[in-house]
């Protein structure tokens, strides 16, 4: 197989963290262009690649007569694990934890992520959020996920039982770095805690933050308060931009 021509695009303290530290653990070649919010979301030069001017972005150049352009992390994700990782990092069919592997692959994207996005918006939109019932229920709709997800990792060292996978890939950056924009304070989640330290420890996590976000100060958010919010994503979901 040749070698793969890979870059990637990161919007810089955003979801797009996973690839790097993805490429990182699969140990594959890859070159990375960082960007700077403007302010808030994707500067013009992120934007242009992509028509909803997603991030992150990658491009497969690897074979010369069929460019590969692809965004959305989860995708990206399988496709680099099955197109150049020869399947690690992932679960097969026949192995006893495939359905975990698969339902907690999702879990971020399809749960965790849109409600804490959903709770952060609402606080800003609605005034005396804490006594509005739309604000409580997305209060709650939180409160379940990280408890199942704590319960999760109370039990099992990683997210689909006994192996390291990219599972724990796709849901690691909303405990750390999505605490920029939504808070949470885990000093209550002692399995998610836990989880966060074996993650944040791996050498390939630490190789691919200090390259992706090198400004980002891990022992922030990595920790159980978390690090500080983006003052301006507070004003922006407050209409106060």
């Amino acid at each position: 197989m040749a070698t793969p021509n890979l870059t990637l695009h990161h919007l810089q303290i955003g979801q797009g963290e996973r690839i790097p530290w993805l490429l990182e653990e699969l140990n594959l070649p890859y070159k990375l262009a960082t960007y700077k919010r403007s302010p808030l979301l994707s500067p013009p030069e992120l934007k242009a690649l992509h028509p909803l001017g997603a991030s992150p972005v990658l491009e497969d150049h690897t074979d010369a007569l069929r460019p590969v352009k692809l965004a959305e992390s989860g995708a990206i994700t399988e496709y680099l694990i099955h197109k150049y990782g020869n399947g690690k990092l992932a679960l097969a069919p026949e192995d006893k934890s495939f359905a975990d592997y698969l339902y907690w692959f999702h879990f971020a994207n399809a749960t965790l992520q849109p409600a804490l996005f959903r709770r952060a918006m609402l606080r800003g939109a609605i005034p005396n959020a804490e006594s509005d019932m739309r604000y409580l229920g997305a209060c709650d709709r939180v409160n379940r996920a990280l408890a199942h997800l704590n319960d999760r990792l109370l039990k099992n060292d990683w997210l689909a039982g006994e192996e390291f996978t990219a599972a724990d890939v796709m849901t690691g950056w909303c405990v750390t770095t999505m605490r920029m924009f939504a808070p949470i304070d885990l000093s209550a989640y002692e399995g998610i805690l836990g989880w966060v330290k074996r993650f944040s420890g791996r050498e390939a996590y630490r190789r691919a933050m200090a390259k992706c976000d090198p400004e980002l100060d891990l022992e922030e958010t990595t920790s159980a308060r978390g690090p500080k919010v983006i003052e301006l994503f507070v004003k922006a979901m407050a209409g106060k931009m």
